[in-house]
């Protein structure tokens, strides 16, 4: 389980600082799908990326499986379970696909096994396991072959910043089967970031976050139909405006 405890983290503002995670309490379950969804500038992606040890808290405390983690680094929260998967994966030029997935492991990863994991993210194996992880990949192929090494390390708990950043239809389209095997067959705890319905729709429990705090948290089938709702209603309010308004506010 991972517990936030009046968790706040503070930027400058000028002479003054602005909380991006204003005192926030947020318990995540063990062995759930979880989904963090909310208003943009609502300090979602903030909030993943403090849990990862990116961000230092300024103040409160973040237990994970009952050890206060707060003053941990990166490296010793992922030594301890914890993955993390960035919204613009990271190139590694003269690295190969191989050569990546053991560092996940930090083991001497077989290709076989490799190829297993490539597999589990709709990547053909014997295509990428050789390839190296640079522009000469698409935005969806980057995500999907990010997402193996997730796998391939097999973590606790696995935080998925808004995988759905910059790919095309058909990449997200694959990205959902990802998530719905992932779902299906990973025993652990999996955080995602994201707006789209699709992946709200996979979740076991949804968290908004607003203006750094929790608005709701709850089973998808309570929090869902909630969002959905205002979504439409919004929707509809913007369709009687003006053009000129309607495309400065909506």
């Amino acid at each position: 389980m991972l517990e936030l405890k009046n968790v706040t983290y503070t930027v400058a503002d000028g002479n003054a600082g602005k909380n991006i995670i204003d005192h926030m309490n947020l318990v995540i379950p063990d062995g759930k799908f979880v989904v963090i969804t909310g208003p943009n500038g609502g300090g979602k992606s903030t909030l993943a990326r403090t849990i990862m040890g990116i961000n230092p808290i300024t103040e409160g405390q973040i237990v994970f499986d009952g050890e206060d983690i707060t003053e941990k680094n990166i490296t010793e929260r992922a030594k301890l379970g914890i993955s993390f998967a960035f919204q613009q994966p990271v190139h590694f030029k003269g690295i190969k696909v191989i050569d990546l997935l053991r560092l996940a492991t930090g083991t001497n990863l077989s290709v076989a096994k490799a190829c297993e994991y490539l597999s589990r993210v709709g990547l053909c194996a014997k295509e990428y396991i050789q390839r190296e992880v640079n522009s000469s990949l698409s935005g969806g192929e980057l995500k999907r072959i990010e997402i193996a090494t997730v796998l391939a390390r097999g973590t606790k708990f696995s935080i998925f910043d808004e995988p759905e950043a910059g790919i095309d239809i058909w990449s997200f389209q694959n990205l959902i089967q990802v998530f719905e095997n992932i779902r299906e067959t990973v025993q652990g705890t999996v955080l995602i970031i994201s707006h789209q319905e699709r992946i709200l729709n996979i979740a076991d429990e949804i968290v908004v976050i607003e203006n750094g705090r929790v608005a709701k948290q709850g089973p998808k089938d309570e929090i869902l139909p909630e969002l959905l709702g205002t979504a439409s209603a919004v929707n509809a309010a913007c369709s009687k405006l003006a053009p000129e308004r309607r495309s400065a506010i909506c």
